[in-house]
């Protein structure tokens, strides 16, 4: 499924490009296309597809649009799938990036009265740095605490009376657990948790809300697209509003690449278009997600796309069958007694048979038959689970790893 595209908006970026980078100026002349042959919305299927690899093994001063002299910034992902992704900012795109993210503040609800403490990676990673710039903008006290230190990230909870809580997933639930354990929920004022980075299930989003007495908002993003701040949820919480006036987004087959109509789950592409220093043509993502087809109702003009499923490169066939992580967070959001984290463990016996392995959290030990009925049901093929005591699985300011697979492929 493609939105809407300017193609003048398109045309010139494509011009930007074709004089600026010498690596996306080589790419489209391999495609043949010239920026002049983008005439309407149906031409951004003749432009290649740019991927991860591709940005990793480019020199970052090859594949940026802009002489190095207009460079100011530079950040790179967290490494967590691989080789860090390096990309290049100019001061336009800091300023465009800052503006995207004050926006998600102000669509969850963050004003000039808040405290937003800021518990993610600064440095490299560009979330840090990002969610203060957007801060800052909004006019709300920053509180850069940076990931980790939970005995810090409490203290100064309590003290500056922090209202909004920027976190991954993973983190806002640790500081939400300990929040439990301690019983220091009356001590605080957050209201709101803005969380990202990695995929959640509405268990996770449950069980943060209960625990801290927030509202969470899922914030989308990564490095590749300025970082966080590409969109966000509304307050009705039924998908995620992508900034249209800076990313184009189409939705395709992650085998074919052909597009998927609406409602119809693939893998988003993204084009950026006035990013300057690291410009996108058609980038795959990775990221499974579909497109809404009508507006939101809550009159947001800008596209939605619904909540990040998984990924396309964290898919594991089992016996011939597909298995993706988002399939566990659904069974377990709607069973109680049986927690939000889990890990997946795919090994391989000795007659060659492969087995997957579900451990999850519960205080009930009494779910594991229906756990593994709705499990099998779901993913369509027998699956073990292991129940471990909540609070067992590790937890982690940065993104959690779900999937571990021990075969040798």
């Amino acid at each position: 499924m493609t939105a809407p595209v300017d193609p003048a908006a398109l045309r010139a970026m494509l011009e930007r490009v074709a004089s600026g980078s010498a690596y996306l100026s080589k790419k489209l002349e391999t495609a043949g296309v010239r920026p002049k042959d983008i005439a309407e919305p149906g031409d951004l299927a003749r432009l290649p597809f740019t991927t991860k690899e591709e940005i990793r093994e480019t020199p970052v001063l090859e594949f940026s649009a802009v002489p190095p002299e207009r460079i100011v910034r530079v950040h790179a992902s967290s490494g967590t799938t691989g080789r860090r992704t390096i990309c290049a900012y100019t001061a336009r795109d800091v300023e465009d990036w800052t503006e995207m993210v004050a926006r998600c503040l102000r669509y969850a609800g963050v004003t000039p009265d808040d405290r937003v403490q800021i518990a993610v990676g600064y440095g490299l990673w560009c979330a840090g740095v990002g969610f203060q710039a957007g801060v800052e903008r909004v006019g709300a006290m920053a509180v850069p605490t940076g990931p980790g230190n939970t005995e810090l990230q409490l203290e100064l909870a309590r003290e500056l009376g922090s209202t909004v809580l920027c976190a991954t997933s993973s983190f806002a639930l640790l500081l939400a657990e300990l929040v439990a354990t301690r019983d220091l929920r009356s001590q605080l004022a957050l209201r709101v948790a803005l969380t990202g980075s990695e995929r959640w299930g509405e268990g996770t989003r449950a069980r943060i809300e209960s625990l801290l007495g927030v509202r969470t908002f899922d914030l989308y993003g990564l490095t590749e697209l300025w970082g966080p701040g590409v969109g966000v949820e509304c307050e009705r919480h039924d998908g995620i509003h992508v900034w249209g006036d800076h990313f184009h987004v189409e939705v395709v087959d992650p085998e074919t690449l052909e597009p998927v109509p609406p409602g119809v789950v693939g893998e988003i592409v993204v084009t950026t278009l006035y990013k300057e220093a690291t410009p996108l043509i058609r980038y795959r993502t990775r990221d499974l997600s579909f497109v809404y087809a009508d507006p939101c109702p809550c009159g947001s003009p800008y596209p939605r796309i619904g909540r990040i499923r998984g990924r396309s490169d964290d898919q594991v066939k089992v016996r011939g069958v597909i298995f993706l992580p988002m399939q566990v967070d659904t069974v377990l959001a709607d069973l109680p007694g049986a927690g939000p984290e889990f890990q997946a463990h795919v090994d391989r016996d000795a007659a060659g048979r492969d087995n997957l392995t579900i451990r999850v959290e519960a205080d009930n030990p009494t779910v594991a038959p229906e756990l593994e009925r709705r499990l099998r049901d779901k993913i369509g093929l027998r699956v073990d689970v292991e129940l471990v005591e909540p609070g067992t699985l590790p937890r982690s300011e940065r993104k959690t790893q779900r999937v571990f697979d021990h075969r040798i492929l």
